[in-house]
């Protein structure tokens, strides 16, 4: 056999299924076809086959995926599933990986809108910071829509039931078939070329995905976008969301809500006015009252019921200021006499020639101590020196030697004999005595016992 590498089964699939998920063609995949031997497991995952014309393919639809789906999928029902491929390793088995489902249609459509949607919101047409805020008491309000549609005369209604004094103009538009799209853009762009109203509705009633697609087209969006006038979306249903809903700078579930939002209700605004009016009203009492009060109490004052006893009374209070003030003056003068008087003293015991004779002083009794201390100490180290001197004279060999005693050495006199195991019969010796040295040969070694007493 030749060295070619052996895989295992396990080692293929494995190998197989990192390929096909490594390949960016067939991960987000589109796939359409119809649903053959479908089954709800317990676990919630979803397993079938699509098909068509020319082939088959295995798919599975995690139950985190399928909760979201909008639809019951069952057998023989045509769909768009949206998805990536990969390998089921244990069966080696190549299957479809769903991640999102649409009846086929309405499928083609809705690719177009999440492609669209996508887009737009990664150029940043979505972004909260984008939207201009809708101005709270408009001068006029601009309504694009078809002029024969129901939208047109909810808005009407509701905002001439909300605040009739508002002016509405109303710019009629194409909002269904291939001329709606760029119907809507010209009259966007009119609308705020002439710059005649403060706020834009633009909408239409109900319908389907076709239907309601012309605000689902990006150059719609784009006109929203760039009009300088702030733009309310009111396209369907509550259900319904277009691109337009999502980059106007509103969004009303309804035309009715458009109106809604719009414009301030009226009666609502006078109801206000009243009860900011009763309550102005009722505050200017309220202040009146308080100045009246103060008023009064200010007429039955001392100082204008009986002023000179007033001043009598401050007078009297300005003697009894005076008379403190004078007494803290004549205080404090006391003291600052006294507080010079002693500076004075340590200014004169400061002086260069109170110091210079005070330090003359000192340095005589410091030269006087110091001649004592020196003569003890020289009187203490001489008795101390001839103490040692006794001591070491009593310590000295020369002193041993003087009173009959030797030391023996060795015959170059380096190491001194203490014991007879030291030499042998023959050897020379050195005996050192107090006079002079002797130089001896050993002729015998005889040991003695020495008692322990």
């Amino acid at each position: 056999m030749d060295q070619q590498k052996v895989m295992s089964i396990r080692d293929l699939n494995r190998y197989i299924k990192v390929r096909l998920e490594g390949d960016p063609g067939l991960q987000d995949i589109w796939l359409r076809g119809e649903i053959s031997n479908f089954t709800h497991h317990s676990s919630g995952h979803m397993y079938f086959t699509l098909k068509d014309e020319s082939g088959r393919l295995k798919c599975i639809m995690f139950a985190s995926y399928n909760q979201r789906l909008p639809f019951a999928p069952k057998d023989g029902m045509k769909v768009l599933a949206r998805g990536g491929v990969s390998v089921y390793e244990r069966d080696g088995a190549y299957q479809f990986y769903a991640t999102a489902m649409q009846p086929d249609g309405i499928g083609s459509l809705y690719l177009a809108f999440e492609q669209l949607k996508k887009k737009l919101e990664a150029e940043g047409l979505f972004a909260p910071h984008v939207k201009r805020p809708i101005p709270r008491f408009p001068r006029a309000i601009g309504v694009i829509t078809s002029p024969t549609g129901a939208a047109v005369r909810d808005i009407i209604i509701t905002l001439q039931r909300r605040h009739p004094s508002v002016p509405i103009l109303l710019h009629p538009v194409s909002v269904q078939g291939t001329a709606a799209a760029p119907s809507i853009v010209k009259a966007i762009e009119t609308m705020n070329r002439l710059a005649e109203v403060d706020v834009l509705i633009v909408g239409r009633g109900g319908g389907s995905l076709e239907e309601l697609w012309a605000f689902n087209e990006e150059a719609v969006a784009r006109a929203i976008r760039a009009s300088l006038i702030p733009v309310i979306s009111a396209v369907g249903h509550e259900t319904d969301f277009t691109i337009a809903d999502f980059v106007a700078d509103l969004r009303a579930a309804t035309p009715t809500a458009a109106a809604e939002l719009a414009v301030p209700h009226a009666a609502e605004l006078r109801q206000h006015l009243s009860h900011l009016e009763q309550r102005m009203g009722k505050s200017l009492r309220l202040l009146a009252g308080k100045s009246r009060e103060r008023w009064q109490h200010a007429a039955r004052s001392p100082y204008f019921t009986d002023p000179r006893r007033m001043l009598l009374a401050q007078a009297e209070r300005l003697d009894r200021l005076r008379d403190r003030l004078t007494f803290r003056a004549q205080s404090q003068l006391g003291r600052a006499a006294e507080r010079a008087a002693r500076l004075n003293g340590r200014l004169a015991a400061s002086s260069p020639t109170e110091q210079a004779a005070f330090a003359r002083k000192r340095m005589t009794g410091a030269a006087r101590a110091l001649e004592l201390a020196m003569s003890g100490t020289l009187r203490s180290s001489r008795n101390a020196y001839v103490s040692l001197v006794r001591h070491l004279d009593a310590l000295s060999p020369l002193k041993v030697m003087g009173r009959g005693y030797s030391l023996v050495y060795d015959e170059k006199e380096k190491n001194l004999i203490r014991t007879i195991g030291e030499v042998q019969p023959g050897d020379l010796v050195r005996v050192r005595l107090a006079d002079g040295r002797l130089d001896c040969q050993v002729w015998g070694i005889q040991g003695e016992e020495i008692s322990n007493g």
